[in-house]
């Protein structure tokens, strides 16, 4: 077993950070990732939902969310996820983000 914190505890470590600060968009993100990983994608992207609910210029949201979407063959959403996500990366200079999600929905929008 190690030492290695199991996906649980990750997850119950970050709960207690979001218990205290329920707009902590970094563990509300390291959530919907964990949940993302272990293929529970409906709960994966009920957290990215809240989270940009909550903090709509959180950029790699957008951007996980639509990989998971995407994983989960959801194409269409995905493509409409990743749109969303490069009007924030554009409006936040973020151009490293921006690149990255243009070239994924330039693979989905064929």
């Amino acid at each position: 077993m190690g030492s290695e914190p199991t996906r649980m505890d990750k997850i119950a470590g970050l709960k207690e950070i979001l218990a205290l600060d329920p707009k902590n968009s970094f563990a509300r993100y390291g959530i919907a990732m964990e949940l993302a990983k272990s293929g529970e994608t409906a709960a994966a992207l009920a957290e990215f939902d809240t989270l940009l609910a909550n903090d709509p210029d959180y950029t790699a949201g957008y951007f996980m969310a639509a990989q998971t979407l995407a994983t989960a063959g959801r194409t269409a959403e995905a493509i409409e996820r990743l749109k969303a996500g490069i009007g924030c990366a554009a409006r936040s200079g973020n151009s490293h983000a921006l690149s990255e999600m243009q070239s994924m929905l330039d693979e989905l929008d064929r």
